[in-house]
This record gives C-alpha cells, structure tokens and sequence, in this order.
C-alpha cells in the first residue's frame, strides 16, 4: 500500500485527487460536493495565490490502483510570520475506514513539515480565508451548510489513532425561520444606533458590493485577528477570496453596520444553494451555473458565515444591531431555516450572545493537533 506525492502538473494525477470524496460518498445522502474547479484551482501551482509565498504538498496512498486516502499538508508562511510559530496546516484529508491509510498519509506530512523546520501540525484548515474547516463531530444526521465540510464519524477516531488531540471545536447552531427575537435586543439596537451614530448599508447588486471589496476585507481582517487560523491575506488573495464570495452572494443579504463613512461591524449571509451542488455533482459548467441560480431563489435556508464588530466599537450594544439585522433578514427573505455557521468555543463571548438569541447548537467541527 504505497504513498506518494501528486504530480500537480499531470491533469491525471489531479483528477485522481479531486475524485477520491466523490468515490467515498457515493452513497451518502448528505455529504455535499466541493466545487470541482475550486480544488483544482488550489492544485494550480502557477495560479493560486498562495504559492507566491507559501508551500505545500499533496500525497495519495494506493492499492491495486484504487486511491485510498489522500493529504495536502502546507507551510503557510504569513502565518508563521505573523504569529512566531513553526506550524503546518493539513487539509483535504478523505480517507477509508483504516488506520494504515491515515497512518501513511500523516508520516508524510511529518516527514515533510519536520524537513521545513516545523514543530507542530494542526488542521484542517484551507489554503485562504473562506476554506472549510474542521472534521464532523457531531451532527452527521444534519445537513451541511454551504461551504462546511461533511464526513463519515470514523475521521475522528482515525485522527487520535495516529496521535492527533483536539485543539478547539467550532459549533454551527440552527434557528427556525418563525424565531421571535426579544423585543429587548431592538431596543438597544436603536438605541446604540442613535447614540453612536451607527447605521445599516445594505447592497443592491454585486457591482455596488464589489466596490467595496477592498474596505470589507480590511474590516474583516481587523475583527478576526485573534482567530486560530489568522493571517494576513495579501491583494492577490483578497481579489480571490472575493471572486468566490461574489460568485454565489446575494448582495441583498451583506449588510455593513457603519459609523459615519467607516465600517465598523458586518454580517455576511448566503443563501444556502447545497442541493443545487449535490445535483450537479460539483460541476460549474457547462450547465452547472443555472441549477445553482435556481437553488438560490428557491431554497429555504441561509447561512450566516460571518458576523464581526471591531474591536473598538464592542461592548457597547453593536452586537444588538447585528442581531436584529439577522432577524430582519430571515423575515424580509422569508427563510424558513438558518444555519449559524462555526462559531469557536472559544469565543465566549459570541457563544453566550448565540444562547441569548435562541441558537440551538447541532453540529461541531473539530481542529487538531500534533507536536513533532
């Protein structure tokens, strides 16, 4: 049962990557595909921003000539600057139920990580802001939200048997689409909004939203500089991360809490278009595109990935405005279901504002670690 590198610029050798999941689950009822174009696009040595100042490597094991397993371990070079540490990433880790699979794959990577002068791997975390992360925990019996990734429960036992631990869990929750908010949290949000001059810019085409590209970015940058994964994204990457945003976004669903002409908090949500990817099995073109417009004007779910107040405007009722925008966005679209997507134990204080609205957490994706 050999393990190997990838060759990234054999169009076979790709292939066999990205099909691997879709061999996995097969049968499964829930697992939703990734984007085909957008794996192969971080395979792309030559396009993909991230090799401009980063490395990373992808292995495969085999047998008989079926893949089995495969790896991508990465060494993320604005992260390491940034925080001081000498840490790898794996990611896209999909394996059998086997412990000599994932036992191979792993030695890979440590193999390779402990060669840069690394000391630690945790993940899985992607290549750019916006990649899934985490493995399933909890809640195999619901649906994934757009962007989340989906696994067998085996993942986690295979993970601690080739000695990963758990770093930090990061749990979805779900509110009904006939969820009252307390009367309280408007309350304070007009009155903050009042006091603090704070208000509410919402978008009317994705023309208008991509002008604002640039200043979301720094924002969103600013709110989430204490994340586990953070690290700085450089221009390239933001035009990136924001042709992926725009491509599935209805600008109607981004609002902006603003003070004057600054923005100063945001709430990003998506309509959840997964049976539209499900039904066509990743693919964008050639007719992929209009069964995913069509899932996003009838689905009844959205997806909110993404809520943040700098850091300089919290504690003082901001979280209110974002709340009630919430509400009134499930209202005015009328979504009958909303996913709160991953929000970090850790995070204290956004864990108990969720409680305080009425979230219902149902699914937790964990992070791992592992000393070298």
């Amino acid at each position: 049962m050999p393990v190997r590198k990838i060759d990234t610029d054999s169009l076979t050798e790709k292939q066999r990557f990205i099909d691997l999941p879709f061999e996995l689950y097969a049968t499964s009822p829930l697992w939703v595909p990734p984007i085909r174009s957008n794996v192969a696009f971080v395979l792309n040595r030559f396009k993909h921003p991230f090799y401009q100042h980063s490395q990373g490597e992808f292995f495969i094991v085999e047998e008989k000539g079926k893949v089995l397993g495969r790896l991508a371990v990465l060494d993320k070079q604005p992260y390491n600057t940034f925080h001081k540490k000498y840490t790898a990433f794996f990611y896209l880790f999909e394996a059998v139920e086997d412990t000599r699979v994932a036992s191979l794959l792993f030695d890979q990577a440590k193999q390779w990580a402990r060669q840069r002068g690394l000391t630690e791997i945790i993940g899985p975390f992607g290549f750019l802001q916006g990649d899934s992360i985490g493995i399933l925990v909890d809640g195999f019996e619901h649906r994934p939200a757009l962007g989340q990734s989906y696994n067998y429960p085996y993942y986690d036992k295979l993970l601690k048997e080739v000695g990963f631990r758990k770093r930090c869990d990061y749990l979805s929750g779900y509110l009904p689409g006939d969820y009252q908010l307390s009367d309280r949290f408007y309350t304070i949000a007009e009155r903050v909004k009042e006091k603090r001059g704070f208000w509410i810019k919402s978008f009317k085409s994705k023309k208008e939203l991509k002008q604002w590209i640039g200043d979301i970015q720094r924002v969103y940058n600013e709110a989430f500089v204490g994340n586990l994964s953070y690290s700085p994204l450089n221009e390239i990457e933001t035009k990136v991360v924001a042709q992926q945003m725009l491509a599935i976004a209805n600008p109607q669903l981004i609002k902006l809490v603003m003070k004057q002409d600054q923005i100063i908090g945001f709430l990003f949500a998506f309509a959840d278009i997964t049976d539209g990817i499900r039904s066509c099995l990743g693919r964008i073109w050639p007719w992929g595109w209009l069964v995913l417009l069509r899932e996003s004007r009838r689905t009844s779910w959205v997806n909110f990935n993404g809520t943040g107040i700098l850091p300089g405007h919290r504690g003082v009722g901001a979280n209110a405005v974002l709340y009630t925008e919430m509400a009134k966005t499930i209202r005015q679209f009328q979504f009958k279901h909303a996913d709160i997507v991953q929000i970090s134990e850790e995070n204290i204080k956004s864990m108990g504002d969720m409680k305080a609205i009425g979230v219902k957490w149902y699914k937790t994706h964990r992070i791992y670690e592992i000393s070298l």
